[in-house]
């Protein structure tokens, strides 16, 4: 299984101004720094949650189908499956209707199941991709206040170290308490 951003969020969901308060910051000769900082935080509390923070589209690609038929989208939380495809021995593609499987997207994570004859024989490598939009929404307002806390923790903590950042020591350090504030929105693994 392999997952692949598509299409990258637009904004970051903490801004400059918000930085700029965290850090007690009032001038901006370091903004490029900082905007450097809240999109590496970003990626990284996205990383260690699976979480999306704002809208972005994801392909997921598959070998083959579980005896189950049931997939996993490994980033949360889904908004919509845009669309699926198969691939046959030949390489062709093929749309798979969204009468040939169900979706549940309450589900941690989303899951997507086929219906049983819905998938033929498939090419070795990537023979199912899933197209999908994630994120809690295309707004900064839209990303739960605790995962916007976590980003500016960790841009404060690292921009405090940012001589020992461009060094390369900073590597795997996190503030006292980071994981604890991304506890909640950590989706399991199963």
């Amino acid at each position: 299984m392999t997952a692949i951003l598509t299409v990258p969020p637009a904004l970051e969901p903490v801004s400059l101004a918000q930085a700029h308060a965290q850090l007690r910051v009032s001038h901006t000769h370091e903004d490029d720094l900082i905007e450097r900082l809240i999109k590496a935080a970003r990626e990284q509390v996205e990383t260690l949650t699976r979480r999306a923070l704002i809208e972005q589209e994801w392909r997921l690609l598959l070998d083959d189908l579980p005896p189950d038929r049931l997939i996993r989208l490994p980033v949360a939380p889904v908004a919509e499956v845009l669309q699926v495809y198969t691939y046959d021995k030949e390489g062709n593609q093929h749309q798979v209707p969204a009468s040939d499987y169900q979706v549940d997207l309450a589900g941690n994570p989303a899951r997507l199941r086929f219906k049983a004859g819905a998938v033929g024989p498939l090419r070795d490598l990537n023979g199912i991709e899933i197209d999908f939009k994630a994120g809690y929404g295309s707004t900064a307002t839209a990303v739960p206040a605790g995962l916007q806390t976590a980003i500016l923790m960790l841009v404060g903590f690292w921009y405090e170290r940012r001589s020992m950042l461009e060094e390369t020591r900073l590597t795997g350090l996190m503030p006292h308490g980071f994981e604890a504030a991304l506890s909640p929105y950590k989706v399991l693994r199963i």
